[in-house]
């Protein structure tokens, strides 16, 4: 039952809500009190005097404003204001939560715990059944011999990279393409069998959803990693959804991009358990001779 309620709170879509519910562990049990009446109708939360709030909660209106200076507000009325929407979202290309004149410590606790809300939320709500179908998919591709494909533009390319990077110190050949022209012509030649991989923030890239619908016309089976309802999410047979409500246009889509390799870390580990780490173990004991000779002992 504690579970489902943490998973309700962690479904709302507000950073600020995900960060008061990651936070909440760690408050004082009267805080603790106030963060949940936070939780269960932020609405009310916003238009209510701190006496009331307090009586609500059953703690003193002073630890109603500790409560808030433990988020790294600067009281109540710091806390309402960004709670009802009511000021400047923040700094361009930076976290949503994170204010102009906000100290050191204060951006350090809110992308720390932006961060954490973003996880938390994805291992609530992280479609397994997917994961088990792209996981499968990729399984498949490799014993019969197949190209793994994997597409991304921008951030999302160095997300791609990664993921190449991965598969390849598995011992699984993977090829990674950031250029636009050189993704469709690889889907181009993509043929059934094979698995192309697509990672986008916003799902709405017109080359990588080209990409997409061209490997798929081909008879690859297609992967995305992108946000749900977006035009990427549909082009794809297995949609593996990143959601975290970043600005588009307007912020640098930070923990999306974490969410992106935590995503592909998920995928990369279940493939390598599904293949047979006594398989791979060769590939990885050659691998790990040839990189110790780099080091200084």
């Amino acid at each position: 039952m504690a579970q489902q309620a943490r998973c309700s709170a962690w479904r709302i879509e507000a950073i600020m809500l995900n960060r008061i519910s990651a936070a909440l562990a760690s408050l004082p049990p009267a805080e603790q009190r106030v963060g949940r009446l936070v939780l269960s109708d932020p609405l009310i939360f916003s238009r209510l005097p701190v006496a009331k709030l307090a009586g609500l909660a059953q703690v003193s209106k002073p630890t109603v404003v500790r409560f808030c200076r433990s988020l790294g507000y600067d009281g109540l009325k710091d806390f309402k204001l960004k709670l009802d929407g009511r000021i400047h979202e923040g700094v361009l290309f930076v976290h949503r939560s994170v204010d102009v004149d906000d100290k050191i410590n204060d951006i350090l606790v809110k992308v720390i715990d932006d961060t954490m809300a973003a996880v938390a939320t994805y291992r609530c709500n992280a479609n397994r059944p997917r994961i088990e179908s792209a996981v499968k998919a990729l399984v498949e591709t490799y014993r019969s011999h197949k190209r793994i494909e994997i597409f991304g533009l921008g951030n999302s390319g160095i997300v791609a990279q990664d993921a190449q990077h991965k598969f390849f110190r598995l011992g699984i050949p993977a090829t990674a393409y950031g250029d636009s022209h050189m993704q469709l012509m690889s889907a181009s030649v993509m043929r059934a069998g094979d698995c192309a991989v697509v990672i986008s923030n916003s799902g709405r890239t017109r080359d990588l959803i080209a990409t997409c619908d061209m490997a798929r016309r081909n008879g690859a089976t297609t992967l995305v990693i992108t946000s749900s309802g977006s035009p990427l999410a549909l082009a794809g047979h297995i949609h593996l959804a990143a959601d975290h409500p970043e600005g588009f246009e307007r912020y640098c889509p930070m923990v999306s991009r974490l969410l992106h390799l935590m995503i592909v870390d998920i995928i990369a580990t279940g493939v390598a358990l599904r293949i047979g780490i006594e398989e791979l173990r060769p590939d990885l004991r050659q691998m790990q001779s040839c990189l110790l000779d780099k080091r200084v002992f």
